[in-house]
């Protein structure tokens, strides 16, 4: 199994963001991970479709776009207009989230459901088999450079488990607070993908940070 790694913008220098992407793409990304935020769900607002349709044109890589926003139902479309390949939502930010689900699904694209650190596995039961991915939160939302969330490794055990028992393909990304000296931990407890934005946009060479990332984690696997 290949572990893919999503360096998030968030972190990235947004006065040279076409040059930050294409310099992660060279460096062996696998995604471009797209935080979105509204002010409401999360109190910081950051970036919105015009970014995303602009990204999409500076790389080849899939757009992996992270709605942290109130009623996504509202937005969704305009993502996938600007050419998201995968829109996730978060189960709590809408009371409708099989109808988003379907929404997002119904106009191409890959939908993804997001559960915040301490909102169980419950909430997303019946949907499970809709998505083509679920996001698993290592943080609260809001903010990059956070400290990794332990507990949320069981989470992320708990949601392998049931994707493996259902036989389902869906796959289980994890964000927030991922670092070089932890990214073994949460491979192992079942991510496929790896949202990674300060230790890769911090670091000088961007490159050897992803490579670093994923000889950690490939080293875990194989443990």
């Amino acid at each position: 199994m290949k572990v893919r790694i999503a360096p998030s913008i968030l972190a990235a220098d947004f006065s040279k963001l076409g040059e930050e992407v294409r310099s992660v793409e060279g460096g062996g990304a696998d995604l471009i991970h797209v935080d979105v935020m509204d002010g409401q769900f999360v109190p910081p607002i950051t970036m919105g479709p015009m970014i995303a349709r602009d990204l999409g044109r500076a790389t080849r890589l899939p757009l992996d776009v992270h709605l942290m926003v109130e009623d996504p139902m509202r937005h969704a479309d305009s993502f996938i207009e600007a050419g998201a390949s995968c829109v996730t939502v978060h189960c709590e930010a809408t009371p409708h989230l099989d109808r988003v689900i379907r929404q997002i699904k119904s106009k191409g694209a890959k939908a993804g459901v997001a559960l915040n650190p301490a909102t169980p596995l419950a909430d997303i039961f019946y949907v499970l088999g809709m998505v083509d991915l679920v996001l698993v939160m290592g943080v609260n939302p809001g903010w990059g450079g956070q400290t990794f969330i332990e507990y949320t490794l069981a989470k992320i055990e708990a949601v392998k488990a049931e994707i493996k028992h259902r036989k389902l393909n869906t796959l289980v990304e994890v964000d927030g607070g991922i670092k070089l000296d932890n990214v073994g931990k949460v491979v192992k407890s079942g991510a496929d993908i790896v949202v990674a934005g300060t230790a890769i946009f911090r670091a000088g060479d961007y490159g050897q940070a992803i490579a670093k990332m994923r000889a950690a984690a490939q080293k875990a696997l194989q443990s």
